[in-house]
Formats: structure tokens, C-alpha cells, sequence
């Protein structure tokens, strides 16, 4: 195998002859100096309850679900949960709790509406 000097070797680098070459030249045509990388896919999020089908209730959610439709019974529950909420509200003025409690209560109610099955 001969080696050669290239132009490039004059400024401190040492090149190989390979076939008529050199060996930058054949680095730089095998490695590209950007290589794009396609983003994962990302799973879309879901809100699901995880105790679907699970609790006291959940049958007769489901069963309700099924014989009016889910455009109707989401819009019906969008309005039970709105009403609970202020319920909730109401109540946290009236014993004088802050924000953070209320929105503590909001959560343990969606907690235990999940457990019974109302979410189902």
C-alpha cells in the first residue's frame, strides 16, 4: 500500500493513498456532517380512569351511557360535575377554607367518584 502526501498534509494532517484517494476524503464522504434523527413518537395522553368498569356504580353508568348516548350523558355529567363543584365552593366559603383546601376537596371528590364508579 503506497502512501502519498496531499495538500492536506502539509497542514498537519497525514493522509493514506487508498485506490487514488485520500483517506480524509473517503472520511468525509462516509460520515455526513449533520445526520438528522427523526423525533420519537410520543403516545398521546389519555384520560382514562384506570378503575374503568370498577365500583358500585358503574354498571348503572354504563348501562345510562349506552341508552342515551355518549354526546348526551358526557354533556349531563360535564353539568353533575360543574353543579359539584360549586357545591364544594360554597361550602369552603362557608367554613372559610382557602383555595388550596378547596381544590384539595375537588380532588379527593374526583378520588372517590373514580373508586365508585362514577367516572366509568
Amino acid at each position: 500500500m503506497a502512501t502519498s502526501v496531499s495538500a492536506s498534509a502539509f497542514l498537519g494532517s497525514w493522509g493514506s493513498s487508498v485506490a487514488g484517494e485520500d483517506y480524509a476524503m473517503l472520511h468525509a464522504k462516509a460520515a455526513p456532517a449533520q445526520v438528522r434523527v427523526a423525533r420519537p413518537v410520543r403516545a398521546q395522553p389519555m384520560m382514562k380512569n384506570i378503575n374503568e368498569g370498577k365500583g358500585v356504580f358503574a354498571p348503572l353508568v354504563v348501562v345510562t351511557r349506552n341508552i342515551i348516548g355518549k354526546k348526551r350523558f358526557n354533556q349531563l355529567r360535564g353539568k353533575a360535575i360543574a353543579l359539584h363543584s360549586q357545591v364544594i365552593t360554597e361550602f369552603c366559603k362557608s367554613i372559610g377554607a382557602d383555595a388550596k383546601q378547596r381544590q384539595g376537596l375537588i380532588r379527593l371528590a374526583k378520588k372517590n367518584g373514580e373508586r365508585l364508579g362514577f367516572l366509568a
